[in-house]
């Protein structure tokens, strides 16, 4: 291939675009806005599923990389009642399909994986525009400009290089995250921890939460899920250390993960595109990831995302005289399975806190149709951070 491909954004997907453009020996630059690799927190726990994030890190040549990042015993999973009582547990007991990492780690192997310089770093798009002829410029915030033949927005929800696509702006669901941590948590908050296992926890009500899950060693990531419009969130002020009314009366091992916590809440709004996200063609451009479909957090985000960097990176490598044909290729396949995982996801999102909640949840893991996967769905969706 005679063009060099320009990535926006160092997340999952660009990060795997880029690496299995490289391995194909194809040159790629990425272009990413924060400063560095370090220069913010990357999210928890992201279950990596066997048919598509698993496959996309074995196309990277990655697999035994990512084998040596896995934290034994977290797919241990509790559903426990606003008291406190359990009412379905289920232990690691080693044979699981859905082996744990974090993200930040994950993210760490790819980056590591590409060639000095690939990665351009303090790099925040102001403006991109059509040149004609499926060329493209990109302007950056320091006043820098490229342009390039083959523009790749792998750059997040609120995408800079959609628009160039599509209309579509991601809405808010009506969900929102308060994100919290505790550390040292079988020492400093025994209860909690006790209450969180050694795996994933969730206790659920209609249209609320506390889910967590361990990390390394005693550190608890909590997600508290509200289903109150965004004004809410700022005019209830939950930026403090107490828990909101809507849980009182819960267990206080479960609201200490809320009270007691050792960070600032930190406030995730959920947003999606339009189900079934889709563009026509256009020449020298496309997008992955969050960029092209973002949904509900259901555990496929971070894998969805690799796995089109990797199915992006294939056909180009796989049509090196005709990139607009190894475009075609690839969006119409991540367009159907975008629309059928978003679709999964919405149902996810009910069963956890729609009217039938906790019922819901438990007759999935449970039911006659419950499956790995599905759990997977369920504790990556709720405890990984796949909005960020």
């Amino acid at each position: 291939m005679h063009t060099p491909v320009t990535i926006i954004g160092a997340g999952l997907g660009g990060l795997m675009l880029a690496r299995v453009l490289h391995v194909h020996g194809v040159p790629a630059t990425v272009y990413e806005a924060d400063a560095s690799a370090t220069a913010r927190a990357q999210g928890g726990l992201l279950d990596i599923h066997e048919h598509n994030g698993r496959r996309a890190l074995q196309e990277a040549g990655l697999y035994e990389e990512f084998r040596a990042l896995v934290l034994e015993g977290r797919e241990a999973t509790r559903v426990l009642a606003a008291d406190g009582t359990a009412l379905f547990e289920e232990a690691d007991d080693g044979t699981g399909g859905r082996p744990e990492v974090l993200r930040g780690e994950l993210r760490r192997i790819l980056l590591e994986s590409l060639p000095a310089g690939t990665v351009r770093w303090g790099h925040k798009v102001g403006a991109v525009r059509a040149l004609g002829e499926g060329r493209h410029e990109v302007t950056f915030a320091d006043g820098t400009v490229v342009t390039t033949g083959l523009l790749v927005g792998a750059d997040g929800a609120w995408s800079r290089v959609r628009p160039l696509l599509s209309a579509a702006v991601p809405e808010y669901t009506g969900t929102s995250f308060v994100e919290t941590y505790l550390f040292d948590a079988d020492t400093r908050h025994p209860a909690a921890a006790k209450a969180v296992g050694g795996g994933a926890m969730f206790a659920l009500a209609p249209g609320k939460g506390i889910q967590a899950h361990r990390e390394t060693g005693g550190t608890l990531h909590t997600y508290v899920a509200l289903r109150r419009p965004q004004e809410w969130f700022t005019d209830a002020g939950f930026t403090g250390p107490a828990a909101p009314a809507e849980f009182a009366g819960w267990a206080p091992e479960l609201t200490a993960l809320i009270t007691d916590a050792d960070t600032a809440p930190v406030l995730r709004p959920l947003h999606t595109l339009p189900a079934g996200h889709r563009w026509e063609r256009v020449p020298g451009v496309t997008l992955l990831g969050d960029a092209a479909h973002l949904m509900i957090p259901n555990g496929e985000g971070a894998n969805l995302a690799m796995y089109d960097g990797a199915e992006l990176g294939k056909a180009l490598a796989a049509h090196p005289d005709d990139t607009e044909a190894a475009l075609t290729a690839y969006e119409q396949a991540m367009f159907a399975r975008s629309a059928a995982e978003a679709a999964d996801a919405a149902d996810l999102h009910e069963r956890m806190f729609g009217d039938d909640s906790p019922h819901g949840l438990i007759a999935m893991f449970t039911g006659a149709g419950a499956s790995a996967g599905a759990r997977a769905e369920v504790e990556a969706g709720a405890c990984a951070g796949e909005t960020v």
